[in-house]
């Protein structure tokens, strides 16, 4: 057996999971090559940011949806924009079962997508995913009495701003989550290129402890997290940061977590801004308001500092792209005042009121002052239980790829109508950003992922921007509570 097989099928008491996250614990630790490790320290060299004309990179980080679900009905009748794959006429499952793939409804299925629910799904062999065991994910929230909802997909009509970007700007096909996770993990990777040895599963209340709001540091939960030896246990769900003086590092009682810098850290320290727009109003019913996804509450070094400044509403975010005080680095989460939380694409609400929203996000970029200068990832934080047929392999750390992820990057010198097919992960995005500004990586995983080179040509004829469509809610969606004005608000 290979190296990479011994070492993932290595520790079995410890889980698949715990293995995975072992291995990335490992290296982020200090076992990468010196010459990553070196890298790392140092910052990257100035002269590939003086020749960008990109001032601004902004990432819209919706919630719960693979390539396939979203992409993979478009990419049928667009011959060649998706080389490795769109949705397929047929899936065959690990028990012989054979599927044809549906349509996905607005109401978007409440599909289970813990971490036990990704493995399940992806079905591992010798270590090697087959992406056929679907119909295993552990609530039977994806068998044949709920018609196999995770397997299916929406039509271009569905979703019109998401595919309209698509056709016109580049694509990535081939970008993995970074491992196996639900929404905390999900939201760590763009920001830190890592899970610091969690196993990035949502936190829970501790037995005997009064939980706070949130998920983060204040939230005083718990979360698995993966130590050297591979043992699995619960740890406060807190980066630490014992530099600040407070007890524990920031976490509500005593962690082996280890301190990690995150994006934040390298852009404050080069003098450029940056905001997380989200939810700023802690709450405790688990996904009141979005403010679980708010990032900055789970890294004590934001939370207690001044860098908590930098967790504005997101309504906010298309007032500063209208006025053309977008900050270098944005970070657009599923949450805020203006009931984004109703318009993230997560599981049990409207796509309609996601993909308008997104197309208000990116519309309001396009239409201010700072378009020129800017580029638009648009992504997902997880897989949210849906279907995908490619098998992410391996990071070159050793640790496994979650699914496929849609990827749409929306930028006048994006590639007009192009796909890049290389592989990478949401690290890939933290590289573009670090080379955009001329930043040293955060460690391995962002040192070695590809950027997105071929999707973009600085020397192109600027594209022009597309123009969005805001559509009335579907009867479906009146369970979001939504009033008409909130509706149909432009902003």
């Amino acid at each position: 057996m290979s190296r990479i097989g011994t070492r993932m099928l290595s520790l079995k008491r410890g889980g698949i999971a715990a293995v995975l996250v072992a291995a990335a614990s490992a290296v982020i630790a200090g076992l990468a090559p010196a010459a990553v490790q070196a890298r790392a320290a140092a910052p990257a060299s100035e002269a590939a940011a003086a020749q960008s004309p990109i001032k601004h990179v902004v990432v819209i980080d919706m919630e719960n949806h693979t390539f396939d679900n979203v992409l993979g009905y478009w990419c049928r009748s667009h011959p060649g924009r998706c080389p490795d794959g769109g949705m397929p006429t047929k899936v065959t499952l690990s028990d012989g079962t054979v599927v044809t793939p549906g349509v996905t409804p607005d109401t978007i299925p409440n599909v289970k997508h813990s971490v036990g629910s990704q493995l399940a799904a992806m079905n591992l062999k010798g270590g090697v995913p087959q992406m056929n065991g679907w119909q295993n994910i552990p609530d039977g929230s994806c068998n044949a009495a709920t018609h196999y909802q995770c397997i299916t997909g929406y039509k271009a009509g569905q979703i019109p701003n998401l595919t309209s970007l698509a056709q016109n700007f580049a694509i990535s096909d081939k970008t993995f989550s970074m491992a196996n996770s639900p929404s905390w993990g999900g939201h760590l990777y763009p920001v830190l290129g890592s899970l610091d040895g969690f196993t990035g599963d949502n936190p829970y209340a501790a037995k005997g402890v009064t939980p706070g709001p949130g998920w983060g540091c204040d939230s005083n939960k718990v979360t698995p997290w993966v130590g050297p030896d591979g043992a699995t246990r619960d740890v406060p769900s807190c980066i630490p940061d014992y530099k600040l003086g407070l007890p524990n590092g920031g976490a509500f009682k005593p962690t082996p977590a280890a301190y990690h810098a995150s994006i934040f850290d390298r852009l404050q320290s080069a003098g450029l801004s940056w905001r997380i727009y989200g939810s700023t109003v802690p709450t405790g019913t688990s996904l009141d308001g979005g403010y679980v996804w708010s990032i900055c509450p789970s890294l004590a070094e934001c939370w207690y500092t001044s860098q908590h400044n930098n967790l504005v509403d997101a309504s906010q975010f298309i007032t500063d792209a209208g006025s053309g005080t977008l900050p270098s680095f944005s970070i657009v989460s599923g949450g805020g005042s203006n009931k984004a939380i109703l318009k993230s694409c997560h599981n049990s609400w409207s796509m309609t009121a996601c993909d308008n929203y997104i197309g208000q996000l990116v519309g309001a970029v396009e239409n201010g002052p700072d378009w020129s200068s800017t580029a638009v990832f648009i992504t997902m934080d997880d897989f949210g239980g849906f279907y995908d047929q490619v098998r992410p392999g391996l990071n070159p750390d050793y640790t496994l790829r979650g699914p496929r992820m849609p990827l749409i990057i929306v930028s006048p010198y994006a590639k007009a109508s192009y796909t890049d097919t290389t592989a990478t992960t949401f690290a890939g995005i933290l590289a573009y950003i670090e080379q955009t500004f001329g930043l040293g990586p955060l460690g391995p995983n962002d040192a070695r992922a590809y950027p997105f080179t071929n999707a973009f040509n600085y020397s192109q004829t600027p594209l022009r921007p597309v123009h969005t469509v805001h559509r009335p809610l579907p009867p479906s969606a009146k369970h979001i509570r939504l009033t008409p004005a909130e509706a149909n608000d432009p902003t």
